[in-house]
């Protein structure tokens, strides 16, 4: 019988790749979601009954189990990028990740792999980093052969960072930043994918770091989006003083209307990571030890950039019919 994995947050952005590489190498697939009648687009990934959605809630642990029961690796894709509700980076990022090993550990698993991100630090002013940080120590108590992946800010069709300052620019003439000179190193999602399916296979365990072949400043990585899409803007880098002050009026509304509104534009979390570069550092492993290369932005973007342009898939052909010769 062919071996199974579980993937807690299978259907997410990156769990999903991870899912389809797993399924080409022959293993069964057992994608972990909240909502697996959401998650129904996983299953083609492999032949009948091979890629199959299970319902689970990491915060409880007969949930976590039941997911894990039979797999031989166990992968954990679940984050939060700001709080809701119930949904807190301490019980999403902390303590289910811990949840994750504990049980695995206890279940005779003998692998896992877990998402975390560059910049998690359990004295950072950042919630969000210092959960990060704690999942990690959470991971590494039950499972000290698990394998620790760091992206920096991951990018792809269906990421947040290139699409949701793409779809800014429909309105108005200007695109105002806060942490405008703030370095990225965007990496790409299946590349970050594969590195999970080596920790799998049990090719590698330890922690990378994983970033993009180029490292820009967030304007830079804008000026270069805008390339892409066609669009001329012009982009406003404001200080953090008014950005402080935008991520309190957010993050107010929200409170205000019970979580009715969610604030998807700018936290006072995100703010306090948009401080600190996101960039891999030196002398961490990172793809290069896993002997892999990063694939570039450039090599990407395009392919699904391309709807946000003024005409969208027509664009490239009225630029040419400007061309033309009357």
């Amino acid at each position: 019988m062919s071996k199974l994995v579980t993937i807690y947050g299978g259907s997410g952005f990156v769990g999903r790749y991870i899912a389809r590489r797993m399924a080409k190498e022959g293993w069964r697939v057992r994608v972990a979601v909240r909502r697996p009648n959401e998650a129904m687009f996983v299953k083609p990934y492999g032949t009948v009954g091979q890629v199959e959605p299970v319902l689970c809630n990491i915060r409880d642990d007969a949930s976590v189990q039941h997911a894990m029961s039979g797999a031989d690796a166990v992968v954990n894709c679940v984050g939060i990028l700001a709080e809701d509700r119930k949904n807190k980076f301490d019980s999403v990022q902390h303590e289910g990740a811990e949840r994750i090993a504990r049980l695995a550990a206890d279940a005779g698993v003998s692998t896992m792999v877990h998402l975390s991100a560059i910049g998690a630090d359990a004295e950072s002013a950042s919630e969000y980093a210092q959960s990060k940080a704690e999942g990690e120590a959470g991971v590494l108590a039950y499972m000290p052969n698990a394998m620790i992946l760091r992206p920096s800010v991951i990018f792809g069709p269906e990421d947040q960072f290139f699409n949701r300052f793409a779809a800014m620019t429909k309105f108005g003439p200007a695109l105002p930043l806060v942490g405008g000179d703030t370095k990225f190193q965007p990496v790409y999602v299946d590349d970050v994918a594969e590195a999970a399916v080596k920790g799998i296979l049990g090719q590698a365990s330890g922690v990378y770091e994983l970033g993009g072949s180029e490292v820009k400043s967030l304007s830079g990585w804008i000026a270069e989006m805008l390339t892409v899409i066609h669009r001329r803007k012009l982009v406003m880098n404001l200080p953090f003083a008014v950005g402080s002050l935008m991520a309190f009026s957010f993050d107010l509304l929200q409170k205000l209307t019970f979580g009715l509104w969610r604030n998807t534009v700018l936290t006072r979390d995100q703010l306090k990571l948009l401080r600190h570069d996101n960039v891999v550092p030196s002398g961490a492993k990172s793809f290069a030890d896993l002997g892999m290369t990063a694939t570039p932005a450039s090599a990407v973007l395009e392919d699904y950039l391309w709807r946000f342009r003024p005409s969208g898939q027509y664009d490239a052909i009225k630029e040419s019919a400007k061309n033309m010769s009357a």
